[in-house]
């Protein structure tokens, strides 16, 4: 009981931490105290103050309304990553499970081994390679490696659910397959796929934050967490002005242990083995 209810308050805290994280992303003009884009180069790595509540960085902008606008990034790229790519492997997981045969041959045999071969991380980091750097380049290189995790879920959960009793019963009195699959499988099989898509958003921000780290993400001097932690990755700057580096980090931490803090609580509480154990 006492694990229990340290799992519900570390869920209760993401759910905190996300909420409020998305009021900062939608109301970010209003929350950030300067222009985001602002230079003062006579106001240079400033150290915390009531005019800059997270210093300045190395051109004399204020670190906080990057922060504030950058969580707008952040979970722009989580969001749309996750929705794209829980909807495709959910379509493909569900068909090849499904039918079988040749279908599931070509998709788990052959497709999810070819993505499943490389590094997620790694063939991000070639996709966006060769398809440019941007917004939008980068959440479509995380969406085309993404899918692969939801389908090989789904797939194992329609193989499951397509032999229960009342699958059965549906094809016995005539339903087609999509009003089987549709109606009686995918109800039945999302519950794990859920807590899958709370954990992949935070693979997403942590994703793009590496690959703007890198500099084959969100090209500067968009205010991204992994650009502010890229241009403040200097010896000299990390010993002189080290909240440059800090509140971007921080920042960065805390929504990724949010969402798996998150992840964690639905799968203890969906699955019922969790929750008596």
């Amino acid at each position: 009981m006492a694990d229990s209810f340290y799992m519900s308050r570390l869920a209760i805290f993401g759910l905190v931490v996300v909420a409020l994280m998305v009021v900062v992303a939608i109301f970010a003009p209003w929350i950030a105290t300067h222009d985001v884009g602002a230079t003062d180069l006579s106001n240079i790595y400033r150290e915390p103050s009531a005019a800059h509540w997270f210093g300045t960085d190395a051109t004399g902008r204020d670190v906080f309304s990057r922060v504030v606008f950058g969580a707008r990034i952040s979970l722009q790229v989580g969001i749309v990553v996750v929705v794209v790519s829980s909807v495709v492997g959910t379509i493909i997981g569900a068909l090849a499970g499904y039918y079988g045969g040749w279908i599931d041959r070509v998709v788990s045999g052959y497709v999810f081994n070819v993505f499943l071969a490389f590094p997620g991380l790694l063939l991000a980091i070639a996709l966006v390679a060769f398809l440019g750097s941007g917004l939008n380049k980068l959440i479509l290189a995380l969406c085309i490696i993404g899918w692969v995790g939801y389908a090989r879920l789904i797939r194992g959960q329609v193989l499951k659910v397509r032999e229960y009793d009342f699958v059965q019963a549906a094809r016995a009195l005539g339903a087609s397959d999509l009003r089987i699959l549709f109606v009686h499988i995918l109800p039945n099989a999302v519950q794990p796929l859920i807590v899958q898509a709370s954990l992949g958003m935070a693979g997403a921000v942590l994703s793009e934050a590496s690959l703007s780290f890198l500099g084959l993400g969100v090209p500067p001097p968009a205010p991204s967490w992994g650009v502010m932690i890229d241009e403040a990755r200097g010896f000299n700057t990390l010993m002189s002005a080290p909240h440059v580096l800090i509140f971007p980090g921080i920042a960065i931490a805390l929504t990724v242990l949010a969402f798996n803090f998150i992840g964690d609580g639905l799968r203890e509480y969906l699955d019922p083995r969790q929750r008596k154990r």
